[in-house]
Order: structure tokens, then C-alpha cells, then sequence
């Protein structure tokens, strides 16, 4: 079909998919005017986001953090305890796991970029990443 928006502009939607997407809770009949739903083909769930997925979601965070830094052959180690707590604080039951990058970025991008700054990282040593007390922790 066609739309046209408030200017009078209109839009071809010939052989287009349309993907819309939600972070509501509950049946999209008591959300929705039924005209609308109506009008959607299919509706597609996705479950919560489990402990597992966000231990996944920082393994491949820290991948990409772990790459910038071999650039410099600055290894990264991590321990299981930080790592959890990089999921606890990067999950938002709103947001999902997107704050996380951001997390992963303030709590241990920035403070590494701190260290490298004042030279107590320099190239081809390893830092140690542990969490201390409820704080992410880096030792060189």
C-alpha cells in the first residue's frame, strides 16, 4: 500500500517488510487497538534475557575490547567475578544489555586509557581485570 504523512508525502510500501519492535510486557490485544493488530502479520516473542545470555553478551563486549588492545599486545585477563559484575550493572530490565557496552567502556576502557596515559600499562604486558568489594578492579 501507500502512506502519506502530515505534508502530503507519500510512500510507496510495495513488497516491504516492515519490522517493528517493543520492549512492552503483556498480549498486544490489551496494549493495541485491535484495528492495529489486526494489521500485523505475525507477532514474534522474545523471552527475558537469562544469566547465560548476559555472561554471553560480555564475552563478546569484552572481544572487541580485547582486539583494540592486542593492537598494542596488551593482554586482558578477566576474572569470573568481574565479569558478573559487568552483567549485573550492564542489564537494565528496561534496556536489556545495552547499557552494558557503555558499562564496559567507563568501568575498564577509560580507566585503562588512564593507565596507558600515566605509564603504568605499557606494551606487551597483561592487566588483570577483578572485581574488589563490589568495583571493577585493573591491576597491570
Amino acid at each position: 500500500g501507500r502512506l502519506t504523512d502530515g505534508q502530503g508525502r507519500t510512500v510507496d510500501f510495495t513488497n516491504t517488510v516492515l519490522i517493528m519492535t517493543s520492549n512492552l510486557p503483556g498480549d498486544p490485544l490489551t496494549l493495541f487497538k485491535p484495528e492495529f493488530v489486526n494489521r500485523i502479520d505475525e507477532i514474534v516473542r522474545f523471552r527475558a534475557l537469562t544469566e547465560g545470555d548476559l555472561a554471553h553478551i560480555v564475552g563478546i563486549q569484552l572481544a572487541g575490547l580485547r582486539a583494540r588492545l592486542a593492537e598494542r599486545r596488551i593482554g586482558l585477563d578477566i576474572t569470573p567475578a568481574a565479569e558478573q559484575l559487568l552483567a549485573k550493572e550492564g542489564f537494565d530490565p528496561a534496556f536489556g544489555a545495552r547499557p552494558l557496552k557503555r558499562v564496559i567502556q567507563r568501568q575498564i576502557g577509560d580507566e585503562l586509557a588512564v593507565l596507558l596515559l600515566e605509564g603504568k600499562v605499557t606494551d606487551g604486558q597483561t592487566v588483570t581485570v577483578d572485581a574488589v568489594d563490589g568495583e571493577i578492579s585493573i591491576a597491570a
